[in-house]
C-alpha cells in the first residue's frame, strides 16, 4: 500500500496533468475556430474545380487525344499512396483512423499483386506505417517546421506526383486525409487523384453548356496539374480542422480524467491518513493503559 508521501506526490502530479491539458484544449480550441472556417472556405472551390474539370472532360471529342492526367495510363498494376497525418501526436485517434483505413487499401493491393508505393507527408503517420510497410515508403515529408501550411506548400508535393507519373512511376495516385465535420466527427476519406476522378460528395453532375477557348485539352492540360495541388491543400485543410478538433476532444477526456483520478486518490489519501491518525491514538491509549 502506497505511504501517506506518496499519494500527496501522486495527487500533486496529476494536479499538474490536468492543468497542461485544460490549456492545450483551450489552445485547440482556439485554433479550431480559425482552422474550421479554412477548411470550410475551401471545399466549394475544390469542388467546383472538379465539376469543371467534369464538364471539360464530357467536352472532349477523342478521348485518345485527352490529357494522360485525367485518363491515366490505361493500367491499373502500381498504386501511388499520399497518407497526410499530423506531425504532432496528442489528438485522440485522429493519426491512427488515417493509417487505418490507409492499411486496409494497402493491404488490399498487395492481395491483388499490385505495386504499391506509398508517400508520407506526417511524421506520425510515417512511424505508425514504417513498421510493416517500410519497403513501400518512398518518401517521408514532414512540415513540423511549418507554422501554417500553405498552398505552395501543396504545390511542391503535387509538381512531385505529376513528376512521377510522366516518368511512369505508378497508373494511379490516391489521397488519405481526415475529413471534419465536427468536433467529435472526423471521417477519414480516399480520394483518387490520378486519372481524374468524380468526388463522391459532388452534388453538382449537369451537362456543361459553356464554351471553352482555347479547346478543352488544352486547358486541361494546365488545370489538371493545379487541380492535383488543390486536392492536396483540401487535404490538409481538412486535415488541419480535424487534427485541432480531436486534440480539443482528447484533451477534454483527458481533463475530465484526470479530476477523477484525482477525487479518488485524494479518497484514498484521507482514508489512510485517518487510519494512520487512528492508529496513534490506540497506541497512545494502550500505553496510557499500561500504565
Amino acid at each position: 500500500m502506497p505511504s501517506l508521501d506518496d499519494l500527496r506526490k501522486r495527487i500533486t502530479s496529476v494536479k499538474s496533468t490536468q492543468k497542461i491539458t485544460k490549456a492545450m484544449k483551450m489552445v485547440a480550441a482556439a485554433k479550431l475556430r480559425r482552422a474550421q472556417e479554412m477548411a470550410e472556405k475551401g471545399r466549394p472551390y475544390s469542388d467546383k474545380m472538379n465539376l469543371i474539370i467534369q464538364n471539360l472532360s464530357r467536352s472532349i471529342n477523342d478521348p485518345a487525344n485527352a490529357p494522360k492526367l485525367l485518363i491515366g495510363t490505361g493500367e491499373d498494376k502500381t498504386h501511388l499512396c499520399i497518407v497526410m497525418t499530423a506531425d504532432r501526436g496528442l489528438c485522440g485517434g485522429f493519426n491512427t483512423n488515417i493509417c487505418k483505413l490507409a492499411k486496409n487499401y494497402f493491404n488490399k493491393i498487395i492481395k491483388e499483386s499490385k505495386n504499391l508505393k506509398i508517400i508520407t507527408v506526417g511524421t506520425k503517420g510515417h512511424d505508425q506505417l514504417k513498421r510493416d510497410y517500410n519497403k513501400y515508403i518512398i518518401k517521408k515529408i514532414s512540415l513540423k517546421d511549418k507554422k501554417k501550411i500553405s498552398f505552395q506548400d501543396a504545390e511542391s508535393i503535387g509538381k512531385e506526383i505529376v513528376k512521377l507519373f510522366q516518368n511512369n512511376e505508378f497508373d494511379k495516385c490516391i489521397i488519405f486525409f481526415n475529413k471534419f465535420k465536427n468536433v467529435m466527427t472526423q471521417i477519414p476519406q480516399v480520394h483518387q487523384v490520378i486519372p481524374a476522378k468524380n468526388d463522391s460528395d459532388q452534388k453538382e453532375d449537369q451537362p456543361s453548356s459553356y464554351e471553352y477557348e482555347p479547346e478543352e485539352e488544352e486547358i486541361l492540360e494546365d488545370l489538371l496539374p493545379k487541380n492535383i495541388s488543390t486536392q492536396i491543400y483540401k487535404g490538409f485543410l481538412e486535415n488541419s480542422a480535424s487534427e485541432q478538433g480531436s486534440r480539443m476532444t482528447a484533451m477534454d477526456n483527458a481533463t475530465r480524467n484526470a479530476g477523477d483520478l484525482v477525487e479518488k486518490l485524494t479518497i484514498n489519501y484521507n482514508r489512510s491518513r485517518q487510519a494512520a491518525i487512528t492508529k496513534e491514538l490506540i497506541e497512545i491509549i494502550s500505553g496510557a493503559e499500561s500504565l
